[in-house]
Parts: C-alpha cells; sequence; structure tokens
C-alpha cells in the first residue's frame, strides 16, 4: 500500500488543454475531405474522449486496416494541431494547481487516448510534462476508454493503488473509465455543461482548475 493520501490521474485533451472546439472542427474537416457528414453533437456522443480507431470506424462505418487508421489519424491530427497552434494554452488554473500538487508530493499522470505526436504538440508545448510521473497513451493498452485499462494502468506505474486516485476528465467515456478503475472522478466542464455532467458519477464538477487546490483534494477524499 502507497503511503501517499492520494494520486492524481489527468486526461489531457479537454482536461490539460481546453479544446474540445478545435479537436471538433477538425474532425469536421477532416470528415468532408472524404464526403462525409458529422455534427458537433455526434462527435461529443460518440468519439470524444475515444480512441481514434474507433472514431475513424464510426466515421467510415466500416473496418480499417492498420495501416489507413495510422494514416487518416495523423492526417486528422495535422488539421488539428494547425488550428489549434496559435491558441495552445493550459487551463485555467492548471499550471497553479499543478504547482501545488507538486509541493504537497502528490504522483500525477497522464492517461489519454491522443496519439504520441499530440502528446509531444501538447504537454512540452504548454510545458507541463515535468509535473507528471508517467503518461499513458493509447499504444500502451489494448482497450479504450471507457475500458478502465488506462486508469488501472496509470496507478500501477505510479505505484498507487485505484482507490487512493482521482481522475480528472471531461468526457462521457473517459468518466466511465474512471469509475470503473474504481477511483473517484473530478469532472470538468469543458466539452459538456454542468446539467450534462450531473448525473455521470463524477463526485465534483468544476469549470476549470481554479475552482480546485490540493487542500479541498483532500478534504474531499
Amino acid at each position: 500500500m502507497s503511503s501517499h493520501q492520494i494520486a492524481a490521474l489527468f486526461d489531457m485533451d479537454g482536461v490539460i488543454v481546453d479544446n474540445h472546439r478545435y479537436h471538433t472542427d477538425s474532425w469536421l474537416q477532416f470528415v468532408g475531405r472524404y464526403g462525409r457528414t458529422l455534427t458537433p453533437d455526434q462527435y461529443a456522443t460518440n468519439m470524444n474522449g475515444r480512441v481514434a480507431a474507433d472514431s475513424l470506424v464510426y466515421v467510415f462505418q466500416r473496418s480499417l486496416t492498420p495501416e489507413e487508421i495510422v494514416a487518416y489519424t495523423e492526417e486528422k491530427e495535422e488539421i488539428y494541431r494547425e488550428m489549434y497552434r496559435p491558441r495552445l494554452q493550459p487551463t485555467l488554473g492548471l499550471i497553479p494547481f499543478l504547482k501545488d500538487l507538486k509541493r504537497n508530493q502528490v504522483p500525477m499522470a497522464v492517461g489519454t487516448s491522443a496519439p504520441v505526436s499530440n502528446i509531444s504538440f501538447t504537454l512540452d508545448g504548454i510545458q507541463v510534462r515535468s509535473y507528471f510521473d508517467t503518461v499513458v497513451d493509447a499504444s500502451m493498452i489494448s482497450r479504450g476508454k471507457p475500458d478502465p485499462e488506462i486508469y488501472l494502468t496509470a496507478a500501477k506505474r505510479l505505484g498507487v493503488p485505484p482507490e487512493q486516485c482521482v481522475v480528472f476528465e471531461d468526457a462521457f467515456s473517459g468518466i466511465d473509465a474512471g469509475l470503473r478503475a474504481g477511483m473517484r472522478v473530478i469532472a470538468l466542464a469543458t466539452t459538456h455543461t454542468r446539467e450534462e455532467l450531473a448525473n455521470t458519477g463524477a463526485s465534483l464538477i468544476i469549470k476549470d482548475f481554479r475552482e480546485i487546490d490540493y487542500k479541498g483534494l483532500i478534504e474531499r477524499k
């Protein structure tokens, strides 16, 4: 049993950066290239928070080869990075919150379905990689969210039992993954409204990280 009171596990898109709009817009542009249609609501309900392979199957409505998945994923993510690069910034309050957790020796991890190219773009772009003890990405797991594997893997790499972990998530599939891992989940109302998140099972809903600190995290444990 770890001596730590708590560990913090962070999703990346919609949590570390408030970028939902740009992922939505880049998917809409991508599918348009292939004569497909996609609404923002369809994206939010069927694709947000899921691995690219699952999203692509939803878009094309057929099974894809591994080579197609790699090529389509990188094409879509290049669109996203070009859109978001001029606006890349951490979610409000993130840096002070990470500093607060680090000061209190809280182990931290990122658990994201994003491709490695986007992880580097984001974590290095806003200079937060050093705060995290480990990063678990889609290449390290066999089942994407809402399966709990990604967060269970992150907890194992930190050496902290699941029941001592708090997950920060914005997407329904990610919230489900955290809860199914036996962890407490704090939801960020970046991708969905507070009302939409109200019945997800999250123990707290915040707009951004200005609404939470280490003391508040421990007191709510």
